[in-house]
């Protein structure tokens, strides 16, 4: 896993992209960047730049978070328990660098049957086939 430099990414990110992603916040609901985008291509780790989720995963979920029914493959992502906020969830995370994406849940559509619920903060997009 990558060492990641906190110093270096106060500087290059935004306080809510180094909330999210090294102190495992969250940004509400239908605020995000990519909540309610719809172009071709690749969402991938905002600190590391590793590739996460393709946008032919991504679907409407009604959340107000960019959701997914898969990672682009699945050792993009490390699934861990979560019993903060006195709930029992799945956080997922960048299995380069461990920033926090989000989380993932069992309520999602068909193939999969997952909903990995994802902050736009944790995420870049690129765009492509």
């Amino acid at each position: 896993m990558e060492t990641i430099d906190k110093a270096s990414l106060r500087q290059r990110l935004t306080p809510l992209q180094y909330h999210v992603c090294l102190e495992e916040g969250t940004e509400r609901p239908f605020t995000g960047e990519y909540w309610n985008h719809h172009e071709a291509g690749v969402y991938a780790c905002r600190v590391c730049g590793h590739d996460l989720f393709a946008s032919a995963t991504k679907y409407e979920s009604g959340t107000g978070w960019p959701s997914f029914t898969a990672p682009i493959a699945e050792e993009s992502v490390l699934e861990k328990e979560d019993r903060n906020l006195f709930m029992r969830r799945t956080e997922v995370e960048c299995a380069n660098c461990g920033a926090h994406l989000g989380h993932v849940f069992d309520d999602g559509p068909r193939p999969t049957g997952l909903r990995y619920c994802i902050n736009s903060a944790s995420l870049q997009f690129r765009q492509g086939p």
